[in-house]
């Protein structure tokens, strides 16, 4: 073949080539434009905080499915490396493989809850949303008129169901139910081009981490609670009960006629309203930190903020996020110095400002990583950098098999087969990640008491330089640091600061 036709043939491949490459960037950009950045309005992600004592907290590790952008394209790092992203609106998968979706079920392998293909796009798939399918929830500009409120809500067709004041966040938060048709995906992305609208984003289910309950033949007293062996409860209530700390347990009703809870419960809120029966999820996380009767607790001599948040329904009770950002604003406002978040989601941009206010107040924020399995994405709120990750062993020291993984992961504590309480005066066995939080939360109260001066990042100190290591030590340990001792983290409390050496004393002088 002559030289000629053999550059001409040459020369028209590469042209071919080029407009191919140049069809398939177009193509992907309206993807992004449609379905990635810009679909939270005006909202900026947050950033998280170093871990004390433990170096940097790290990001989330993959799972089967896409990472917590739900494949969505991340924000820049925020404060101590965290990824500032922000969390998907469609795909259904509440935020790729792994997260709670439609009534909490975990996602395993093979659901990864999202379309790999769109970045993370597609309609919502029914019976797998992690979002009410007809909510949005929005904060305004400051300047932003009643008038102008009214206005957009008339352009999209929106009826007002809620609205509140939260100092935490130094605004106010709306509730709207979509009309006109409108799905919540083309709701978020329509009004967050409205220059009025500070934030908008789905209202995000989150469920209750409890993975069985069984009814208990009778009180079997403290011979069934392995469980104060293991954290060496009984030495600790040696120095400390926790007496008059205010622990506020975010969860479904409380039974505070409980007789194992006499005079534990100050005060309640419900969050949620209607005609909620007592439910044995939050009457067993309420045991687990400060029952004093038939059961005894880590903390017996707290004192409990009972927030109603979620329903009942049995074995997978939802609550939705709006009703968690009342729960957390109440708590903050009656003097919590704990909060217990028995509970598991996607990632929500307005609850991580929430909790990132509530940490900088002074409040020790505790939550169940997780039952969705060793596949799972990280569940937040536990997976929040300002939150203490809290995984579930049992009474052999061996990791709870659907407990959730990761580097966020702070310290684990006994969660398997734990007697506790239930409405009506009575008592199960339950496991899961939710009361391995509990008994953190207890921990955490009786540090407090013994150190009232103590910050949140003191705590996730104390609780891991004192916790007994189960694993190898490596970063992304299922256990985090260790088993927690109640003991051994009130003793450190106490601890002689070293002696300065001789050059200290001189460079002193």
């Amino acid at each position: 073949m002559p030289n000629s036709a053999m550059r001409s043939r040459s020369i028209l491949a590469l042209l071919l080539g080029g407009l191919l490459l140049t069809a398939c960037c177009i193509a992907g950009s309206r993807s992004a434009a449609a379905f990635g950045m810009g679909g939270f309005g005006h909202m900026s992600g947050f950033g998280g905080r170093p871990m004390p004592g433990g170096g940097p907290m790290m990001g989330p590790r993959p799972g089967p499915g896409p990472g917590p952008g739900g494949g969505l394209v991340g924000r820049a790092l925020g404060r101590g490396g965290w990824p500032a992203r922000h969390p998907p609106i469609i795909g259904g998968g509440g935020g790729g493989g792994g997260y709670v979706g439609g009534g909490g079920g975990p996602v395993g392998p093979g659901n990864n809850g999202g379309n790999r293909n769109n970045g993370g796009g597609g309609a919502p798939q029914q019976g797998n949303q992690n979002f009410v399918p007809n909510e949005v929830v929005t904060a305004f500009a400051p300047n932003a008129t009643p008038q102008a409120i009214a206005l957009i809500a008339r352009r999209y067709e929106l009826t007002q169901l809620d609205s509140q004041n939260f100092p935490l966040l130094g605004t106010s938060l709306y509730r709207w139910r979509l009309g006109g048709g409108r799905t919540v995906a083309n709701t978020v992305r329509a009004l967050g081009g409205e220059r009025i609208v500070a934030s908008v984003q789905p209202n995000y289910v989150f469920t209750l981490q409890e993975e069985t309950a069984k009814i208990a033949a009778g009180p079997q007293g403290d011979a069934a609670q392995y469980v104060l062996a293991k954290l060496q409860s009984a030495q600790a209530q040696q120095v400390a009960t926790g007496k008059d700390v205010v622990v506020a347990v975010i969860d479904s009703e409380i039974d505070a006629k409980h007789p194992d809870l006499d005079g534990t419960i100050v005060k309640s809120f419900d969050a949620l309203g209607g005609d909620a029966k007592p439910h044995a999820h939050g009457t067993s996380m309420a045991g687990a930190i400060a029952a004093h009767g038939k059961l005894l607790g880590i903390a017996p001599g707290a004192r409990i903020l009972a927030i109603h948040a979620f329903d009942d329904t049995p074995g997978a009770a939802h609550g939705s996020s709006f009703v968690i950002y009342k729960g957390l604003q109440w708590a903050a406002d009656n003097g919590a110095r704990i909060v217990n978040m028995s509970f598991a989601g996607p990632a929500d941009p307005t609850l991580q400002r929430m909790l990132a206010a509530a940490y900088d107040k002074g409040i020790v924020l505790i939550a169940a990583a997780g039952n969705a399995g060793p596949k799972s994405d990280p569940l937040f709120p536990a997976a929040d950098p300002n939150v203490i990750a809290v995984t579930a062993t049992d009474s052999d020291d061996h990791l709870f098999p659907m407990a959730n993984r990761g580097r966020h992961i702070a310290v684990a504590a006994p969660g398997v087969e734990i007697f506790a309480l239930a409405p009506g005066d009575e008592y199960v066995f339950t496991t899961g990640t939710s009361i391995a939080a509990a008994h953190v939360s207890g921990v955490v109260a009786l540090l407090l008491e013994h150190k009232p001066s103590l910050k949140p990042g003191d705590i996730r100190a104390a609780l891991t330089a004192t916790a007994q290591p189960l694993g190898p030590p490596r970063p992304d340990s299922d256990f985090g640091a260790g088993l927690v001792s109640a003991y051994r983290a009130v003793m450190w409390l106490d601890r002689s600061p070293p002696a300065p050496t001789d050059g200290g004393a001189q460079a002193k002088q």
